[in-house]
């Protein structure tokens, strides 16, 4: 198999299928196999995306800020087993340690980052900065979700908190703390953790991320109505996101993680080590990993050995980072634009990853291709009327429809904003939706989706 031409043939397909704009590399035994870039990196299209354009990385910057942590433990000024208070007195919920902090076992409430943010936003006109983290869950006043090291429940405000203990434990900024001991040991030069809706672009070659409106245009994330509470509010926070860097850095981390340029290999093994839950079970171990660490995922593939990863997700980006730490491989995915299709997408991905394996891929198909033709429509017109709304539920289908000869379906989402879009016939009774990978399934006088059975009212 030709992996070069294969991989630029999948992104090429996912482009032009309004699936990609962004950028990839793919290496082996340190050499490069395959990279590129699609799209643009701007909201007007006019600068074109480059293979060293600059992305916003998301939840991928939480590795970082373990390795963080690391670098603390060894010099003696954080403790993993540490509880949080010995460093931070005023932190509301007791029991909590550095370790489980970095393993999403510290129990504590499912806060909503747009709740704890957007007042400071609304109300004072300012984006608060990471070290007010504390002030405002405690003025939260929310009760823990259950003991520390009982469940896994992942949460951004673990990895805030940790960028404090930072900050605190070095005696510098969390963002020039980067900088020096890490993204300069590892040859990261085009790295660093920016704030880029409070401080601004560097320069030209930082990306945006675009949001796909209902109206099928492509708007700032931290312009659009629906998405900018958020992205702005959040801006001043660190752990969680925040890093901005290249695909040719992230390979250059790769390197410097195998030539223990900023850790030891004993020091990443205790990142990749699985974390007991006093409730049974592996922290964060489910169907695509065997654990989460300090900042990873990881897994043991028959044939591949130790793989370890992260992904990040924002309004209107996406990324992925995949180590194959035992097969010397790695895959760097960048996005700025939200997927027209996420089928397509989730086809090109896929397929970097079978490569990776060395399989063949699978095309990647719209939900347009793999929608049954001249489906039967005779019972659509049943299908149709209000559901029951299922207590607790993330996302609701509140009424199905026709229009136009095809079902739609009205819907609310978990920040309880109203969606309208179509459902393609996918199976025999079964539907998708072109945004996302919902699958509803029609009983009698019944839908399913997500595990939910929901009435004909």
């Amino acid at each position: 198999m030709d992996k070069k031409a294969a991989l630029e043939k999948l992104a090429c397909e996912a482009y032009e299928k309004d699936s990609f704009n962004g950028a990839w590399l793919y290496a082996e035994n340190g050499e490069i196999v395959s990279k590129g870039a699609f799209g643009f990196r701007d909201a007007e299209d006019r600068l074109p995306m480059t293979e060293d354009s600059i992305f916003e990385m998301a939840s991928v910057s939480k590795m970082f800020t373990g390795t963080a942590v690391m670098l603390l433990v060894r010099d003696g000024k954080l403790d993993l087993d540490a509880e949080y208070t010995e460093y931070f007195p005023e932190y509301p919920y007791k029991g909590v340690t550095i370790r489980h902090l970095l393993t999403h076992t510290s129990g504590m409430p499912d806060f909503n980052v747009e709740e704890l943010v957007g007042p400071v936003l609304d109300e004072e006109k300012r984006i608060p900065a990471n070290g007010e983290i504390i002030r405002l869950i405690r003025e939260a006043g929310e009760a823990p979700a259950c003991a520390p090291g009982k469940e896994f429940n992942y949460s951004d405000v673990n990895y805030m908190l940790l960028a404090n203990a930072v900050e605190k434990a070095s005696g510098s900024s969390f963002e020039d703390f980067m900088k020096k001991n890490v993204f300069e040991p590892a040859g990261m030069k085009d790295s660093g953790i920016y704030h880029t809706r409070r401080d601004g672009r560097p320069s030209d070659r930082f990306t945006r991320n675009m949001v796909l409106e209902d109206d099928g245009s492509y708007v700032p994330s931290d312009v659009s109505e629906l998405t900018a509470r958020y992205v702005v509010g959040s801006d001043g926070m660190n752990g969680c996101d925040y890093l901005y860097t290249t695909v040719f850095d992230m390979l250059a981390w790769d390197k410097a993680l195998r030539e223990e340029k900023v850790l030891t290999m004993e020091e990443q093994n205790i990142m990749y080590a699985p974390m007991p839950l006093t409730g049974g079970g592996i922290a964060g171990a489910n169907e695509d990993n065997d654990g989460y660490g300090f900042g990873w995922g990881f897994k043991t593939e028959p044939g591949q050995g130790l793989v370890v990863s992260h992904s990040g997700g924002m309004p209107g980006l996406g990324t992925w980072f995949e180590r194959f730490v035992d097969a010397n491989r790695v895959i760097v995915l960048m996005t700025c634009r939200d997927f027209a299709d996420v089928r397509a997408y989730l086809g090109f991905e896929q397929g970097l990853e079978a490569i990776a394996r060395d399989k063949e891929p699978e095309p990647a198909k719209t939900i347009e291709e793999l929608a049954v033709k001249d489906p039967d429509k005779s019972r659509w017109e049943s299908f149709c009327g209000k559901y029951e709304h299922p207590e607790d539920a993330d996302f609701i289908i509140d009424e199905v429809f026709l229009k136009d000869g095809e079902l739609h379906a009205n819907a609310i989402d978990e920040e309880g904003d109203k969606l309208s879009f179509r459902l393609y016939p996918i199976g025999e009774n079964e539907f998708g939706r072109k945004r996302g990978l919902l699958r509803l399934t029609f009983g009698e006088e019944c839908l399913m989706f997500g595990g939910l059975i929901c009435k004909k009212l």
